[in-house]
């Protein structure tokens, strides 16, 4: 007798359904990945976030005042090179916080005299706290690269933020809160019609910087603590998230340019200036079209995180998160700059008592869509106290509002 046995192996529509039956589970199952990468990379934005609050706190702690935000050294002459080389009283809220955030490192090489090497096209020393922020890279190749402006530090960068690299410098995402008004948001009194800045050292504030001057961190203001906080730690913002540009036209990381560069009430304070340039078909990039918006560069939101420039380190709260940014003459000037993230539907923000929430874009922002809504109108001595326009998320926007924030956020 013959022991006849067969070998039976897949047939064509046998291995067809079982390709497709695993097609069908990776396709499942990629999307579960994706969102549990998210997650961590979410979590881990709001940890730097709270190293962020803590070094708020412990800086508070040492010396019973917040850091700057537009503070730093002032020299007539060059910010730039050596000898005058200064900050030009530009620098942000955050070189400040460095000692406090494992970066003394860092903060050492800010906090000391810097010798430019005789190679470089200006030799000599740029005294401590550096040149200003705000260098250029030609700038900064012509003192062979001020390296404490030029380095990212980890704690500062979201990890769901994919940009990196030139022409970027140092990149942050997290900005501090300067308010809901964006008005003189560099700081400059207005007396007789003439600017007299700040940093030459006379330190007057005019009842109409005051009214403007809102937020957690005051623009070119020494000595602001928790005390003037008087809407409670816990109900004012203290850092926002913000996205850092990409070289697309994203309407957050690139400004329209709406014009307006007086204080009478045009385009300047016109929070709605810049909505029609936005894409109808894409509605988080602007019009290919359209030419008035700052072009990709080295002016990208969250460039430089050294730098006060509201642009680079600091936001509002009109808009609600993820909103378009409008500028006036140019984004580092008067821009309504909103907090914003590279989360789906919202963003982080830093308490003033350090706890970190995450704020929907639909968060109620009162008239910040409203037609002919203008923020705080220019020369209002009596807006400083006062409630704001723009709904829970401009209360939540100012120190001392005198709003009652009876919901949970």
């Amino acid at each position: 007798m013959q022991n006849t046995s067969s070998r039976r192996g897949f047939t064509l529509v046998e291995l067809l359904v079982v390709i497709a039956i695993i097609g069908v589970l990776v396709g499942l199952l990629l999307p579960a990945v994706q969102a549990a990468r998210e997650a961590a990379r979410r979590m881990s934005c709001s940890n730097n976030f709270k190293q962020l609050g803590l070094a708020v706190h412990n800086y508070h702690s040492a010396y019973k005042k917040i850091s700057d935000f537009q503070g730093g050294t002032y020299n007539y002459g060059s910010s730039a090179v050596p000898p005058t080389a200064n900050t030009d009283n530009n620098l942000s809220h955050l070189p400040g916080l460095m000692p406090f955030m494992e970066q003394q490192a860092l903060w050492e090489q800010i906090s000391n005299p810097w010798l430019v090497p005789t190679t470089a096209p200006n030799p000599g020393t740029i005294q401590a706290m550096g040149p200003d922020p705000n260098l250029s890279l030609t700038n900064h190749s012509n003192i062979e690269n001020y390296d404490p402006w030029l380095t990212n530090v980890p704690t500062l960068r979201c990890p769901s933020d994919p940009g990196v690299g030139l022409p970027a410098q140092g990149r942050t995402n997290y900005a501090a809160c300067l308010g809901d008004s964006y008005i003189f948001h560099n700081g400059w009194d207005a007396i007789g019609g003439n600017g007299v800045p700040w940093r030459n050292g006379d330190g007057r504030r005019t009842p109409q910087l005051e009214g403007q001057s809102r937020g957690f961190y005051v623009p070119r203001i020494k000595g602001r603590s928790f005390s003037e906080v008087t809407d409670g730690l816990a109900n004012t913002i203290c850092m926002g998230e913000i996205p850092t540009g990409l070289g697309d036209s994203d309407t957050r990381t690139q400004a329209g340019i709406s014009g307006g560069n007086n204080h009478s009430g045009n385009n300047r304070l016109d929070i709605r200036a810049c909505a029609g340039w936005i894409d109808p078909l894409r509605p988080q990039f602007w019009d290919p079209t359209v030419t008035s918006r700052s072009n990709p560069g080295e002016t990208e939101r969250g460039y430089k995180w050294a730098s006060g420039r509201a642009w680079y380190s600091g936001g509002y709260t009109i808009f609600p998160p993820n909103s378009h940014a409008c500028a006036g003459r140019n984004e580092t000037t008067t821009v309504n700059a909103p907090f914003g993230s590279r989360h789906q539907g919202g963003c982080h923000v830093l308490m003033g008592d350090g706890a970190v929430k995450f704020i929907t874009d639909s968060i109620e922002s009162g008239a910040s869509g409203a037609a002919g809504q203008h923020v705080i109108s220019y020369g209002n001595t009596d807006d400083f106290g006062s409630a704001s326009f723009f709904g829970l998320w401009g209360a939540l926007g100012t120190r001392n509002g005198n709003e009652v924030i009876d919901e949970e956020i």
